[in-house]
């Protein structure tokens, strides 16, 4: 049952990255690699989280640098940017629910102004929201650009012909 619950996250992760790799218009050839990256990465949060205990922000951070050394590791073999394969793969990953209570809270905080304990209760849920989105969407960036600062030369070679010289080098 675990396995299934895995599958299918990775599954509905991975046709979300088509998805959203198909709005940024990729190489054909690098649909099946944003849907693996996709797939790998959310099914590694989902299973960090519901199976390890860990919180939704290292488990992001996590499966985005998985996504992120997937990325070098793919954009090498088809000769393409990081970028083109990564970000289609981690926006699956934007923490929606978080956002939309935000937005709610801050709407609901707005109508009860008169009403000072409801007026508390969702300016509380409001930076909640607002720190838990924020935190997860800066994992996922730092997550997913740490690989270009580990392997700085791997990560500007993938799209340049090894025959050209850069800046003047030798």
């Amino acid at each position: 049952m675990i396995v299934l619950s895995i599958l299918s996250d990775a599954f509905f992760a991975a046709i979300a990255g088509i998805g959203f790799g198909a709005i940024s218009d990729p190489p054909i050839k690098a649909f099946r690699y944003i849907a693996l990256l996709a797939a790998v990465g959310h099914a590694s949060r989902y299973f960090l989280m519901m199976f390890v205990g860990i919180d939704i922000t290292t488990a992001s951070f996590i499966a985005s640098f998985i996504i992120g050394m997937g990325s070098l590791w793919f954009g090498k073999k088809i000769y393409s940017p990081m970028t083109v394969l990564y970000i289609p793969a981690l926006l699956p990953m934007i923490p929606g629910k978080y956002a939309y209570n935000m937005v709610f809270s801050l709407i609901m905080f707005l109508q009860s102004m008169e009403y000072p304990v409801k007026k508390n209760y969702y300016m509380d849920l409001f930076f909640s929201n607002t720190m838990i989105a924020a935190t997860v969407i800066f994992a996922l960036a730092v997550g997913a650009t740490f690989p270009m600062f580990l392997f700085p030369k791997q990560a500007s070679s993938l799209t340049r012909n090894r025959k050209w010289k850069l800046f003047g080098e030798r």
